[in-house]
């Protein structure tokens, strides 16, 4: 356990929890709900870890207000949640499913009674399958769908959210969903995945017009960044890490703050018409930051149809995913930034942020994991030290409020604050739920519980 006591951070930063819809919802065929690349992907044989789907996960569908009040007991100020497009749209067009809105509208509505501001992302991962069928985001029209989507949602929800996401990951979404087929939709275009970034990047560039109209809430988007650590002396693993900084970091943050895509990114400048890359750069009000780990990166070898390797940075202790456990890095990261995009950086939030272990209850009921109070609070002292750098940083989201389904790991990895089983759907408060709680109320000078 951690002796010195939090840092503090000022008034008004906002303490947060993240979680996405298709990793804990289920009733995946209740009220109208169509289908998603996910539910296709997941059942697909071979596809998942442990052969596991997201039908039920944690059941937050139908337990969303036992989810409220453990966010209300952690003390957090705001949920970062997922919209589930299927939910809305079954077929990524067409009106809006009333039955989807209502479960978003009831969930909006109690976590402002809880006291704790919605978040939401209106697209973490879970196309519609219709929209893949006919070409998913390899098309431009998926571009325009996702932007009547997310005039859909805000008509409903757009008096009451706090803060609005409109993609999460973009890059992860491309790279493993469409690069190598880890994720789905499973496609395994590599380089030819460009396509895939910039309609991302013009959905949700058409999103915020689209959200501008209908709410004067603020509007983000959540990219994932690694600070990338060259490993070798040498040119080549310098051009690498090069190579690979303008893929990770840069090609879904130049657009967006005017800079036009990186040198040697647009692999196929056919798909960028006129006006779009000032579309990509509407302003926004925040610049969602998801970090784990930083990437360790090397010359390829000779053949590789990749401009870079990547390999482990050790010295670092490690997750159950085998990542670094490296607070180091978020500052890194922050400082990059900042110094990378100067006065174009807008406010930065840390949407996500976390790790998993293999938590399991002790004889006496307890989850005890203190791996993670470790790595919560070394990151947190991170954003402190860069809020102390100059960096303009407002919030931290942990990942996540509950274990759940982890994409193609499964039921196999657990990231929660909160221990679920997922055969009786019991839900047990790790010490580190404990722990944050007591931190969140040191920094507004409450006593602990």
């Amino acid at each position: 356990m951690p002796t010195a006591p939090p840092p503090q951070f000022p008034a008004g930063f906002r303490w947060g929890v993240s979680t996405s819809a298709y990793q804990i919802e289920g009733a995946v065929a209740e009220d109208g709900r169509g289908t998603s690349i996910w539910d296709t992907f997941a059942h697909s044989p071979g596809r998942v870890a442990d052969g596991s789907t997201g039908d039920v996960a944690c059941d937050h569908y139908h337990r969303h207000r036992e989810d409220v009040a453990l966010l209300a007991g952690l003390g957090v100020t705001a949920y970062r949640f997922s919209v589930a497009w299927p939910r809305i749209q079954p077929a990524g067009t067409g009106p809006a499913n009333p039955a989807g809105l209502d479960f978003y509208d009831r969930l909006v509505d109690d976590l402002l009674a809880a006291g704790v501001d919605p978040v939401a992302t209106l697209y973490h991962w879970d196309l519609p399958q219709p929209l893949e069928d006919a070409g998913g985001w390899l098309a431009r029209d998926t571009a325009e769908r996702f932007a009547a989507y997310a005039d859909l949602v805000a008509a409903r929800l757009g008096d009451r959210v706090k803060l609005w996401i409109t993609l999460n990951e973009p890059f992860v979404h491309m790279s493993l969903g469409y690069g190598t087929g880890e994720h789905a939709p499973g496609r395994t275009l590599l380089f030819d995945a460009f396509p895939v970034a910039h309609h991302q990047l013009l959905g949700h560039g058409l999103a915020v017009a689209a959200l501008r109209a209908r709410t004067a809430g603020p509007v983000a988007i959540a990219n994932n960044y690694s600070p990338v650590r060259v490993l070798g002396d040498t040119d080549a693993d310098r051009a690498a890490g090069a190579a690979y900084e303008a893929l990770h970091n840069r090609l879904f943050t130049d657009p967006l703050l005017g800079r036009g895509y990186p040198d040697g990114t647009l692999a196929d400048p056919s798909v960028v018409r006129d006006g779009d890359l000032a579309t990509i750069a509407a302003p926004i009000d925040v610049l969602g930051v998801n970090y784990y780990n930083p990437t360790g990166v090397r010359a390829p070898a000779e053949g590789s149809p990749l401009p870079f390797e990547l390999a482990p940075v050790e010295g670092y202790p490690r997750t159950a995913f085998d990542w670094p456990v490296a607070p180091d890095g978020l500052r890194e990261l922050l400082g990059w930034l900042r110094g990378t995009y100067g006065d174009a950086l807008p406010p930065v939030e840390i949407t996500e942020s976390g790790c998993a272990y293999d938590d399991r209850p002790g004889p006496d009921g307890r989850v005890h994991d203190p791996e993670r109070i470790a790595y919560l609070d070394g990151h947190l002292r991170a954003v402190r030290a860069a809020l102390d750098d100059g960096v303009d940083v407002r919030g931290y989201f942990v990942w996540s409020l509950l274990d759940n389904w982890e994409w193609a790991e499964g039921f196999t990895k657990r990231f929660g604050l909160v221990h679920v089983d997922y055969a009786t759907q019991a839900r047990t408060p790790k010490s580190s739920y404990a722990w944050l709680r007591d931190t969140i109320a040191a920094t507004r000078g409450e006593p602990a519980r």
